[in-house]
């Protein structure tokens, strides 16, 4: 990921709902819905990223 290119998420729906898009922004990871990016983004450092991503791999889906 380059600096503010914003990628949809490989688990996104593909009929348009449930889409999730990450960045790499200079103050750490960018996530925002991508239906609603009007509203901002969320931004977390890197490590703190990849254990919310260990943590939801271990989760059981709920969708």
């Amino acid at each position: 990921m380059s600096a503010q290119q914003w990628r949809k998420s490989s688990y996104s729906a593909s009929n348009g709902g449930h889409c999730v898009e990450v960045a790499r922004l200079a103050e750490g990871i960018g996530i925002r819905d991508s239906k609603n990016r009007e509203h901002g983004h969320l931004t977390m450092p890197p490590a703190q990223f990849t254990a919310l991503l260990i943590r939801l791999k271990q989760e059981p889906s709920t969708v």
